[in-house]
């Protein structure tokens, strides 16, 4: 048998977390530390390696039942190679040292399980579509596996330089800057897009940083529509985004 497909064969690398390709995440185990990865994201594997329910603490799920913000996430343990993917989008592979890193749970695809997460607040009077009012802030030595539609765009923060971002493109950011949330209208506008421009809420970045934007927004995999109608638009109601595809990159 003969094709190009046979160009794909896996990536050769000893490195522990690895890209198979820029959609797909390749993870090696050697039965002394395990894995943490999104429900379900998991294509293929080889080797003995066990999947199980990843247990949440009373204040996660406390945290989770409140926020909205949380993640749902399996466990992966023994020996061999694993690989991620989820809804072919682009993955990223972060090193999270003790600045720390900031990020919305629904681009999570894989981290260390040695991290620690917590949910925190991020400065708004108002709920939003997207990035929304609550993130993860994710501590500890180890990596984490980003999820974006496309390939995205890294901005650096510095005390002269300020960064604003259309909220629902914003993936994560550094921990150490300092985060407001804003519109350009009125409250009573809030819930429609800025005037006739179509930009609606913004997320402000000052200090010393970075920030990563990725090139879509609201609704991944962008331009679709799940159902019909205004609702159905933004994601709400059952034939909306939620009601058809939970366990999708954007109902975390």
């Amino acid at each position: 048998m003969q094709s190009p497909l046979f160009g794909y064969t896996e990536a050769q690398t000893q490195d522990r977390y690895a890209l198979q390709n820029p959609q797909m995440l390749r993870v090696s185990l050697t039965g002394h530390d395990d894995i943490l990865a999104r429900k379900g994201s998991m294509v293929s594997y080889q080797g003995l390696i066990e999947f199980d329910g990843e247990y949440q603490t009373r204040g996660q799920q406390h945290s989770r039942a409140h926020t909205g913000e949380g993640l749902d996430l399996m466990r992966c343990s023994g020996q061999g190679t694993v690989y991620f993917a989820n809804l072919a989008q682009h993955v990223h592979i972060v090193d999270v040292d003790r600045d720390g890193l900031t990020v919305d749970g629904a681009y999570v695809l894989a981290l260390d399980s040695t991290l620690h997460w917590e949910t925190i607040a991020v400065d708004s009077q108002y709920g939003i579509s997207g990035t929304g009012a609550y993130q993860l802030n994710i501590s500890g030595q180890g990596k984490v596996a980003l999820m974006t539609s496309g390939q995205p765009l890294m901005l650096q923060v510095t005390p002269d330089r300020y960064v604003s971002a259309d909220a629902d493109a914003v993936i994560a950011w550094s921990t150490s800057l300092r985060v407001q949330m804003q519109a350009q209208t009125s409250s009573s506008g809030v819930w429609r897009r800025r005037g006739n421009t179509g930009e609606g809420w913004e997320l402000n970045f000052a200090g010393n940083g970075y920030a990563l934007v990725q090139p879509s927004e609201l609704l991944p995999p962008q331009g679709a529509e799940i159902g019909q109608g205004l609702m159905a638009q933004y994601g709400l109601g059952q034939q909306g985004a939620h009601g058809q595809n939970q366990g999708n990159i954007w109902s975390n």
